[in-house]
Order: C-alpha cells, then sequence, then structure tokens
C-alpha cells in the first residue's frame, strides 16, 4: 500500500482565490489585460498560497486550481470534439444557488483528441515553488459523459460508443503521460459522477437519458481503468467523489451502497478521497468493501461551512470509519475542494486555513506522522 503519497493529512485540491487573482481575471475576460499579464498575477498568487499550505504542515500541495473558473470546464474544452453550452438543471434541494446558477453542460460534437498539453505549464510552475510533493487534480475522464449521455454526443462522430470511450481514454493517458515526463507522481481524479449515482433523482434521470445506472458503474469503472492501468508504479492515483460544491450548495445525496463494490473492488486507483461531512453521504458501512491495499482519505472536515468542526468529534467518526477498515489505511482532509468553481465557498479565507490546520493536527493525533 502507498502512503506517501496519499497523505494522513491531505486536501483536494481548489482553494480560495485571493483577490488579486479574482479582480485580475475578470479584468482579463473584458480584455483590460493579456493572458500572459493574468499568468504573473497567478504564479505570485500560487507561490504565497503554496508557501501557506506547506508552513501549516501540508505535505500535498496544488496550484490551488486558480488558473480555471471551474474544476472541470477548463480542463475538458481543451480538449478537441468538446464544447460548453448553456447550463443543467439544479437539485431542488440545493440550498444556496438562490442566484439561478446551473453549471455549464458538455456536448461532444467531433472527434476527441489530446492535440495540447493541458496541465503541463502549470505543473511545471507548481514544482519550481514546492518543497513537498505537487499534486494536480484533473476532472474524470466519466465528466464527459454523465451529464448527457448519448444524446450529448454527436452521432455522425460516434455512431458506435465504444469508440467514444476509446477516443476519451487515448486523449487522457497521453495528457497523463506527458505530465509524468515532465515529474508529476501523484494525480487526483475528480469525479462527481460515482457520487451522483448514490442519488435516487439522479439514478432516475439516467434512467431518462437512457442509461443504465447499475450499469453505468461498471462502464465508469472500465473507463477509468483504462486510462490508468500500465502506469508506472510511482505514479499513485486517488479519486475525489463529490456530490457538487457551487457556493457551498450541493447538488445530489445518498450513501456510497449503490456503487461501492464496484468503486472500491473495480477502479484501480491507490486512493480514494471520500465526501462524509454529513448526512448526506451516509454511513461508513459501504468501507467494507474497500480492499487491504488502498487508502480512504476520510473528507470530514466540510469545506462548505464556515463552523469549524472539533479534533474530538474527527477522532470520533474517524474511530467509526474503522470498524469497517483498517485505520492504517485511512487519512483526513476536507470533504472538497474550497473553491470547485471561481465563486468560492461561504467562508473566508481564515476559515480555510483553520480547516486545513486542523485536518493536519488531527492527522498528527490519530496516526503520529
Amino acid at each position: 500500500m502507498k502512503l506517501n503519497p496519499a497523505f494522513r493529512a491531505d486536501h483536494v485540491g481548489s482553494l480560495l482565490r485571493p483577490d488579486a487573482v479574482r479582480e485580475n481575471r475578470l479584468r482579463w475576460k473584458k480584455g483590460e489585460i493579456s493572458a500572459d499579464e493574468l499568468r504573473v498575477i497567478e504564479d505570485a498568487a500560487i507561490a504565497d498560497t503554496v508557501k501557506k499550505v506547506e508552513s501549516l504542515g501540508m505535505q500535498s500541495i496544488t496550484d490551488g486550481e486558480f488558473r480555471r473558473d471551474y474544476f472541470h470546464l477548463d480542463f475538458l474544452k481543451q480538449l478537441d470534439g468538446v464544447t460548453v453550452t448553456g447550463g443543467i438543471g439544479a437539485n431542488p434541494n440545493a440550498k444556496v444557488a438562490e442566484d439561478g446558477f446551473t453549471p455549464p453542460q458538455l456536448s461532444v460534437t467531433g472527434k476527441l483528441r489530446h492535440t495540447r498539453d493541458i496541465q503541463v505549464a502549470d505543473y511545471d510552475y507548481l514544482e519550481s515553488v514546492t518543497s513537498q510533493t505537487p499534486k494536480v487534480s484533473i476532472p474524470s475522464p466519466t465528466m464527459v459523459h454523465f451529464r448527457g449521455g448519448r444524446k450529448s454526443i454527436d452521432i455522425e462522430a460516434y455512431p458506435d460508443m465504444d469508440e467514444f470511450f476509446q477516443d476519451l481514454s487515448v486523449a487522457y493517458r497521453q495528457e497523463i503521460d506527458h505530465l509524468y515526463k515532465a515529474g508529476l507522481r501523484y494525480l487526483q481524479l475528480d469525479d462527481t459522477n460515482l457520487a451522483y449515482l448514490c442519488d435516487p433523482k439522479m439514478r432516475a434521470a439516467a434512467v431518462e437519458r437512457g442509461e443504465d445506472p447499475n450499469e453505468l458503474p461498471k462502464t465508469y469503472a472500465a473507463l477509468i481503468n483504462s486510462v490508468i492501468d500500465g502506469r508506472p508504479d510511482d505514479l499513485t492515483v486517488g479519486i475525489h467523489l463529490c456530490r457538487g460544491n457551487y457556493r457551498s450548495t450541493w447538488f445530489a445525496e445518498g450513501g456510497y451502497e449503490p456503487v461501492a463494490e464496484v468503486l472500491f473492488s473495480e477502479i484501480n486507483v491507490d486512493a480514494y478521497f471520500l465526501e462524509y461531512d454529513d448526512e448526506r453521504s451516509g454511513d461508513f458501512a459501504p468501507l467494507r468493501f474497500v480492499p487491504d491495499n488502498k487508502m480512504v482519505i476520510l473528507g470530514i472536515v466540510s469545506s462548505k461551512v464556515p463552523t469549524l468542526e472539533t479534533k474530538a468529534d474527527l477522532i470520533t467518526r474517524i474511530e467509526e470509519a474503522a470498524q469497517y477498515m483498517p485505520l492504517a489505511n485511512m487519512g483526513v482532509s476536507p470533504q472538497c475542494g474550497f473553491s470547485s468553481t471561481h465563486h468560492g465557498n461561504a467562508m473566508t479565507m481564515d476559515d480555510q486555513w483553520r480547516k486545513l490546520e486542523l485536518v493536519v493536527d488531527t492527522a498528527r493525533t490519530v496516526w503520529g506522522d
């Protein structure tokens, strides 16, 4: 089992954008500054933030996703054949989206191809400013399929869905290969879809799209494995499951039981970052399916609300989880990033740092490393 990484104290990736990044990204969109000028500002903010995260004791270091508007779209739209349009309906139970926001929708309008590096330059800069382990998070390849299913994939480009999945897999493997050659050794796939398939409403919506929600987890496991199988032994791959995280709004609910067996037994990742910050994620019983050679990073610190958890409560929850899998195979983290989109969540920068510091302190108390 790989313990280094994933780490006992870890985090999902995105961080609240500093004012300079938010304000100047808006200026760039308005044409007031160039992309090169924006990148210089982002570079400075990333370097400062990396130092702060390192000072808290974190060994897993990301660039905060400061160069993205959305955790997934900024990556996926760089693939030839992907088009971003419109929006999708939000879960009616979502608690914060009073602004009427609906996330943009992906569609496949041509052949999927990887014709340019997407994250390599960003990784190169991150690696140059950290003394710890740089981690790159990218959207899971399942994100190209789940929202629209067959209907969102051009029938002329892909009359055969097997060819679609094959081209998608090849494109991802090429990007990951280039990242590895650049030096990356810690990769995270961000996947909302497997968690969405725990929600009865989302499963019903999949049926309406002509998909079988019982078969989709197996389809997605095969897709993810086709991307990561055969990777070098020193490349650690984790997968983060999320139920939505727009400005503290969630889009799905339900425990992991409907997908647990496939999730833990059939997807060949090294670590799982699991959302477990409130009752929407169900209990820890699905962890009984986790093999002994895999890690689970328990997302029991909320990145959605500013209220700071207590270390005692976190330790109690870790002990509850340890009834279903070995304590030695676990770590702790926030349940999601702090800013999956550039809008951020319902907390301040100080709240964010206190949460990450609590994660590190809890891990040291429980595991002593």
